[in-house]
């Protein structure tokens, strides 16, 4: 088994979750989003967030508005919608379960010397 495809699944795991953390604290341009992802190491590349964020979007979770650009063409800001910053707020909470769990699991089964 490859340990990098495995790493790969796990940030796969969690870039929506952390995607809606960002738009939680504003509102974004995709490449804001691909920046701050890249600086948390959850490496990115365009071809992966367009999808996820259309399919947030039409989940009802993301909303986006045009912004004329004074280098280029108008660019997309998005940022969450009421019920996607209740869902965000169920992931946060979940996460803690999830995360308390997987922690249970490391813990009990730590080797002893």
């Amino acid at each position: 088994m490859n340990i990098e495809n495995s790493k790969a699944q796990l940030r796969k795991g969690v870039l929506e979750f952390c995607v809606l953390a960002l738009l939680k604290k504003e509102e974004a341009y995709p490449s804001d989003l691909l920046a701050a992802l890249k600086d948390a190491q959850l490496i990115v590349v365009e071809g992966t967030l367009y999808p996820l964020l259309s399919r947030l979007k039409n989940g009802g979770l993301l909303t986006y508005r045009w912004e004329e650009s004074k280098t280029g063409p108008p660019r997309k800001y998005y940022c969450l919608t009421a019920e996607g910053d209740q869902f965000y707020n169920e992931l946060v909470a979940s996460w803690g379960e999830l995360k308390e769990a997987v922690e249970n699991v490391l813990l009990a089964n730590k080797p002893t010397n």
